[in-house]
């Protein structure tokens, strides 16, 4: 299923350069050697979308951008400096047009939430909802959470990781593009305070199989589901969005996965 992404709950995080066209074989050009003294390019997981910012969004930006948007360093984040208190902290990758993120901060103000996405309208659309909501949990960091998790969190520092309907990358050629993978999935482990959780939904099977496949490969974390089969129950504070209902209404399944630092 095609869907308007950056990781996000509908969408996937957002790449700075596009992405290398096929090569006359049909192969990726996706060769990991560059020219000599050209520094190696990381893969990324997620493609640049292009979109309007309303004239709503651009007004959130404006006036509650200072305060809720975080600006991308490489440098530790002082969370408690950066939200006002001390609170447990959740990492969202990718929140599309943060339907979902507003939801779960509302029905969670005891977590704190840093949010990260780089399509500007979704930024945009979050920034309105938390002023039309009165929010006060939610940063956002505009960058790509990759390196928003290597530079600016410190190990062992988020009580839970929201990894919500991520680019599935459907051709098997792409399937290296997705999100989770061994090396990201041990970053994240490294990243969670002891009993703290990782929690992927996604509504492609193959990706969900593979999901399910990386996250028990890794020792630093335990599955929570009771199921044999690995699931998890969709937890209460997931809500179902509008594009995850037109999903279920075509007949197109949902696999939550929830697991937790050992």
């Amino acid at each position: 299923m095609d869907r308007p992404l950056g990781c996000s709950l509908q969408s996937a995080p957002v790449i700075d350069t596009p992405a290398s066209p096929p090569a006359p074989d049909g192969s990726d050009n996706d060769d990991p050697t560059t020219p000599e003294g050209f520094p190696h390019r990381r893969l990324k997981s997620f493609v640049r979308r292009a979109g309007r910012t309303t004239e709503g969004q651009a007004r959130a930006f404006e006036t509650l951008g200072p305060q809720f948007l975080v600006p991308y360093r490489e440098d530790r984040l002082d969370l408690a400096a950066t939200f006002g208190r001390e609170a447990p902290t959740v990492l969202e990758i990718g929140f599309g047009m943060g339907e979902a993120t507003a939801h779960i901060a509302g029905v969670r103000p005891e977590d704190n939430f840093l949010c990260c996405e780089v399509h500007e309208p979704g930024v945009g659309a979050l920034l309105k909802r938390i002023g039309e909501q009165g929010l006060r949990n939610i940063r956002i960091c505009a960058h790509d959470a990759v390196e928003v998790l290597e530079h600016m969190v410190a190990p062992g520092s988020l009580a839970g990781v929201h990894v919500f309907f991520p680019d599935p990358w459907h051709k098997k050629r792409h399937n290296k593009r997705r999100l989770i993978q061994p090396p990201f999935v041990r970053q994240l482990a490294e990243h969670l305070a002891p009993g703290g959780y990782l929690h992927c939904a996604t509504d492609w099977q193959p990706y969900a199989e593979q999901m399910l496949e990386v996250l028990r490969a890794e020792p630093l974390l335990a599955n929570t589901a009771a199921a044999p089969e690995g699931w998890a129950d969709k937890p209460g504070y997931r809500p179902l969005t509008k594009f995850e209902n037109r999903g279920l209404r075509l007949g197109h399944g949902v696999w939550d996965l929830v697991f937790r630092r050992v």
